[in-house]
């Protein structure tokens, strides 16, 4: 198990460049940790002051300069003095903001490196800071997850974890379980003399009230996994149905290789585009037929993988040919085999037939499904697409209003844990079984909620999270 080390035990000097590397107007190095500000006073020069000394400086203080090294200036910076614990780290840190250079920054690094200090790991800063107790686990994923979020509502869910609305959950249900557990562990203390310090009844009222509070965060993980990671959309059909070409449409790029010849798509292709605040992720599989080749039978095969882990499914219909109605069946099989996904079957090339309001209204009676009617090619009728999409998604959720959203699903499969053990627990009780064996299905859920504010972690859990960040942050 990991402890948070003492603040004042402040880490090893590192440094990073903590802005994407590439030309731009300005770039940022950051250096945290013990004697930072010595290394950082060996290669700065301020403005009207040579004798300055980051050691004199407060802390939320700017300083215009120039950074050397042992063949002269580098760049002119501002540095930034953060000081020890009132910095993101908990530690003494400096960022000097320069020119956006990629030589330039790389120059700013070797010196920084050169005097002392090493460079750090993916996600390193962040770390720190969980370990010195500036955030918890929970908050720090949330950094993440702002930073990689891909659409205004992922962006803002993860805003509210950062801020510490779910942490809060957490800690007032970890707080009544340490309570519960005190109380069993006392009664085995004075097993002898056979007290009962938890009423049983009472017991089961608290721990009835934690597994409510437990279901709905569980229950919250659809629409945050919704949020997080886009609504799986698959776009399916026979062969030459225009499913490249709707992707292409609803990308607004030329993303997929379109041709009237049957078998153009031999694997899926996944892009995603974000439509009234949801991100979906697009993805344009193999046409639906006897494959004529083993590639092409392995692109089916791949098709059918991601519609079983679609959450919405896309089904193109030409319905320019005569047949158009034999997909009926196939559609009533993915009705069948796929229960969990939504499905919307999409009459495309409405602009070959002059008999496409008759013959959606026959697949919409044959199917029982919304159908929606397109041309693809033109971009006729993608907008009413995206409608029936956004509605669809919001179909999904059953917490759309939920002020908390689980994202996580490491976080997903510890609540369903504790929650379990909590379950176990009461039935136990039911039984009249010893206090110890009760005390013990307490004392798992209470490691299971821990575990995701890193209350309880250990170095796997750590570097599965943060070896995901970038180095820098």
């Amino acid at each position: 198990m990991t402890t948070p080390f003492s603040p004042q035990e402040q880490g090893e000097p590192i440094a990073a460049i903590a802005t994407p590397l590439g030309i731009g107007a300005l770039a940022v190095v950051r250096i945290s940790g013990r004697g930072v500000f010595d290394i950082a006073h060996k290669v700065f020069r301020k403005k009207g002051n040579p004798s300055f000394h980051f050691a004199q400086s407060k802390g939320f203080r700017a300083h215009f300069g120039t950074v050397h090294d042992s063949d002269g200036l580098i760049d002119e910076v501002v540095a930034l003095v953060f000081r020890f614990p009132n910095s993101f780290t908990k530690e003494d840190m400096v960022e000097l903001s320069c020119h956006g250079g990629p030589v330039v920054v790389k120059h700013i690094l070797k010196v920084l490196l050169d005097e002392g200090c090493r460079l750090a790991e993916p996600g390193e800063f962040t770390r720190r800071a969980f370990l010195n107790g500036r955030i918890d686990l929970l908050q720090a994923e949330a950094i993440g997850e702002m930073i990689h979020a891909r659409s205004e509502s992922a962006f803002r869910t993860a805003v509210t974890q950062m801020e510490g609305t779910l942490s809060t959950r957490l800690d007032t249900m970890r707080e009544e379980l340490l309570h519960s557990c005190a109380l069993l562990e006392l009664e085995l203390d004075f097993s002898e003399e056979d007290v009962e310090f938890q009423s049983r009844s009472q017991l089961q009222a608290e721990l009835h009230l934690l597994k409510e509070e437990l279901s709905r965060l569980i229950d919250s993980y659809q629409h945050g996994r919704l949020l997080k990671e886009g609504v799986a959309t698959v776009i399916a059909g026979r062969a030459n149905a225009g499913k490249s070409t709707l992707l292409n449409t609803l990308l607004g790029e030329e993303r997929s290789i379109v041709s009237h010849q049957p078998g153009t798509t031999r694997d899926y292709i996944e892009e995603c585009f974000v439509h009234n605040k949801t991100m979906f992720r697009l993805v344009d599989t193999a046409g639906l037929r006897e494959g004529e080749g083993e590639i092409e039978h392995e692109g089916i095969r791949r098709s059918y993988k991601k519609i079983s882990e679609a959450d919405l499914i896309l089904y193109l219909i030409d319905i320019s040919v005569d047949n158009y109605l034999d997909e009926v069946s196939t559609i009533d099989e993915f009705l069948g085999r796929y229960p969990a996904a939504h499905l919307l079957v999409v009459a495309n090339k409405t602009d070959i037939t002059q008999k496409c309001a008759e013959r959606i209204e026959q697949l919409r009676a044959a199917t029982g499904c919304d159908v929606c009617g397109t041309a693809a090619a033109k971009g006729d009728g993608v907008g009413l697409l995206k409608l029936l999409m956004s509605n669809m998604a919001e179909g999904l959720n059953k917490q759309q209003e939920a002020s908390v959203l689980v994202t996580s699903l490491r976080h997903y499969e510890a609540l369903r844990n504790a929650f379990d053990c909590i379950n176990n627990a009461q039935a136990l009780i039911v039984r009249n079984a010893e206090t110890e064996l009760v005390a013990f299905e307490l004392r798992s859920a209470l490691e299971f909620v821990g575990e995701i504010t890193g209350k309880v972690v250990n170095e796997e859990i750590l570097s599965l999270i943060f070896d995901r960040f970038c180095i820098g942050k």
